[in-house]
């Protein structure tokens, strides 16, 4: 991205001078953000101490103020820099940052409150997709609350820019031995990443790496597994440093994190050689506040059940038919009536024999294949998502047997087909939306704040 750099007066005159700019007459009525810009700078013979003042209020068209005070021996001075895009002043501050005596750079945010705004999985592995423009489109047209990304592709948020989607951006695997070894790496992949594109583009989570502890079979595995909870940290620290207090930092998982998945789901557990590595990070998703992320897939449980004729799950409860059966813990003595809240729920109890009751839970993939193997066809995939949307859209919020009423963010497994993933043919069988961008069944989101 080419943005052209601010020159900063060399004089700037003793009075005071407080300036709005309103882009179109608009009012700032909705205005909700407030970014406080501090910062010193300095040349080789002499020092100033700067303070920068930046009020920007957000509706369809943007106003922008921009309040410049100079404080020195007691004497104030400002200057209104008009008609500056936010990625103007970004790349000034990036300038001062890397050449001057930069302290800080504060962003103010209202706290973000958890909604149950339906998410998606927009991938990419597949050589016949839409372009991004038009996939924004169908977002936009289907009401989609969030978006999760499996990087942080430019054009694509350059495209959710000025949007109400919330996104998420994920730093690949083989980024996180550097990060989690650098702070200057992890600073560079924000301002490159977040920075570059934050807030007209709603950035709500940054992901570390996807399903890490999957994959911990060589050495190299092993080591990216040990050091993800300090390339969060790093990451967490370079967001917070900008003081910006709406981004999440987690890392997406999957279920083969479990010794136990389905029921009871009081029997929930970790597994063993796993434990070493889920402490630190429940820790650290504790203390932030953040989510813990899982890919979660009741047609695969429902699926391994059939093939290997272990418990001969029942389709219906797979697919949230609540009336077709039900099942008692007989631990904990909640009823269940579908298989997601049974794996939600093994989750929850996991954690909380580790010690870490009150973890947030949030669902990075699920969905169901519209063909391939035995269960993957249209008319499940539609019942499967739409009663799941159903349920996690629902007002109030239903949560699970074990945390009833909590919102539980997700995001359907996914947009398009993928045909260049890799794996049986069922892999790529799992998207909303054809090559053409019509629908491959019909699902209705409705995304409720």
């Amino acid at each position: 991205m080419h943005t052209a750099l601010v020159t900063y007066p060399t004089t700037i005159p003793k009075e005071t001078l407080r300036l709005k700019a309103h882009c179109a007459g608009v009012l700032p009525q909705l205005a909700f953000t407030e970014w406080v810009l501090l910062w010193n700078s300095g040349g080789p013979s002499h020092q100033l101490r700067l303070h920068f003042w930046a009020w920007l209020a957000f509706t369809q068209a943007i106003g922008l103020s921009l309040i410049v005070k100079k404080s020195c021996v007691g004497i104030s001075s400002a200057i209104f820099l008009a008609s500056l895009s936010f990625n103007n002043v970004l790349q000034w501050l990036h300038l001062f940052h890397h050449n001057s005596n930069f302290s800080c750079f504060y962003f103010v945010i209202v706290g973000a409150v958890v909604s149950n705004r339906i998410g998606i999985n927009y991938g990419q592995l597949g050589n016949n997709l839409p372009s991004p423009a038009r996939s924004i489109e169908l977002l936009k047209n289907m009401n989609i609350g969030r978006v999760k990304l499996y990087d942080a592709d430019h054009e694509i948020l350059n495209r959710l820019s000025g949007t109400d989607i919330d996104v998420a951006i994920t730093v690949a695997n083989d980024e996180i031995s550097g990060i989690a070894a650098s702070q200057h790496l992890a600073d560079q992949w924000v301002y490159e990443h977040v920075i570059a594109h934050y807030p007209s583009t709603r950035i709500r989570f940054v992901l570390v790496g996807n399903e890490v502890f999957s994959s911990i079979s060589t050495p190299e595995d092993m080591q990216i597994a040990r050091v993800l909870v300090r390339a969060m940290r790093r990451i967490k620290n370079t967001i917070k440093a900008l003081g910006i207090r709406n981004i999440k930092i987690g890392t997406p998982l999957a279920m083969d994190i479990m010794e136990t998945t389905t029921f009871p789901p009081s029997n929930g557990t970790f597994k063993q050689g796993l434990q070493q590595l889920m402490v630190p990070l429940l820790k650290y998703i504790n203390g932030t506040k953040s989510f813990f992320f899982i890919n979660v897939y009741p047609y695969i449980e429902w699926f391994e059940s059939q093939v290997w004729n272990q418990t001969a799950i029942n389709l219906g409860s797979a697919l949230f038919r609540s009336d077709d059966e039900s099942y008692t813990d007989p631990q904990s003595g909640l009823e269940y009536t579908n298989l997601l809240d049974q794996m939600l729920d093994s989750v929850v109890y996991a954690m909380a024999k580790l010690g870490y009751n009150d973890v947030m839970l949030a669902i990075s993939e699920t969905g169901w294949p519209h063909e391939g193997e035995s269960g993957a066809n249209r008319y499940n995939a539609a019942e499967y998502i739409n009663n799941l949307v159903r349920k996690m859209s629902a007002v109030p919020s239903i949560g699970t047997p074990a945390r009833p009423g909590v919102v539980i963010p997700t995001f359907i497994f996914s947009m398009y087909d993928e045909n260049q993933k890799f794996g049986p043919s069922t892999e790529r069988q799992w998207g909303l939306f054809n090559p053409d961008g019509s629908p491959v069944y019909e699902v209705n989101i409705t995304s409720i704040v």
